[in-house]
């Protein structure tokens, strides 16, 4: 089993196109007979996200996970032509998924809960990818989950580039925060006052500066959308 990330990058994502995405794109994804199916759309119910950090141009108009047997088979290559069609530029990677903190089990097709948080990181080029990889699993992980009130958490190794011309992206985070998170940094990092939220983002802040994740990096505000899962029944 595989799993394949592609990221559909659109200047205006709009509500519209959004719930085109999460209903007669997703119901056609499906019938490819994909093991599994997860969609997040930057629609109005994330607007004025305070964490939206973007340096892809178009900025990310949608995120969606896919599962399959074979990342070069002609399933997943019908599914990335149909998502080609949906936006301005497709980039798609073929990741390894790690979930130290799993997110909570939601009917089909429903709305999770809160907004997933996704995060597109860059290794330096000075770096080395066993130091890189070492920082952000063995280090930053601790750290993200116990200073931010996220309630699920995955990381995604990007193995290799899936469509021509992808920007260059070595992970790809995926984090669930609840709704007042959204606006409200002190939510957003479960900090019970100034002096516990200046703790915590000096905590982050030195983690994600070990390994160049403090800058260089995409960051949107997603509703998430799991139509499909190949881990449960």
């Amino acid at each position: 089993m595989e799993k394949v990330i592609a990221v559909l990058m659109r200047a205006d994502p709009s509500d519209e196109w959004c719930t085109q995405l999460r209903g007669p794109v997703a119901d056609k994804l499906l019938a490819l007979g994909l093991p599994g199916l997860a969609v997040n759309v930057r629609d109005d119910a994330v607007g004025g996200s305070l964490m939206t950090m973007t340096v892809l141009d178009p900025p990310i108009g949608a995120v969606v996970s896919m599962w399959t047997q074979q990342c070069y088979g002609e399933q997943m290559t019908a599914a990335l032509e149909l998502l080609a069609a949906e936006c301005e530029q497709l980039a798609a990677y073929l990741v390894t998924e790690s979930a130290p903190l799993p997110g909570p089990d939601i009917e089909p097709g429903a709305r999770t809960i809160g907004f997933a948080n996704v995060v597109m990181l860059r290794r330096p080029a000075e770096m080395e990818q066993a130091f890189w990889l070492d920082r952000w699993q063995l280090h930053q992980t601790s750290v993200a989950i116990e200073t931010q009130s996220t309630f699920g958490y995955t990381q995604n190794w990007v193995v290799r580039t899936l469509t021509p011309g992808a920007p260059g992206i070595s992970g790809i985070v995926e984090e669930l925060f609840p709704a007042e998170a959204i606006a409200d940094l002190h939510a957003f990092f479960g900090a019970a006052g100034d002096d516990d939220l200046k703790d915590r983002l000096g905590r982050m802040v030195a983690s994600t500066s070990s390994f160049g994740a403090n800058e260089n990096i995409d960051s949107v505000a997603t509703s998430r959308y799991v139509f499909r899962t190949p881990f449960h029944t």
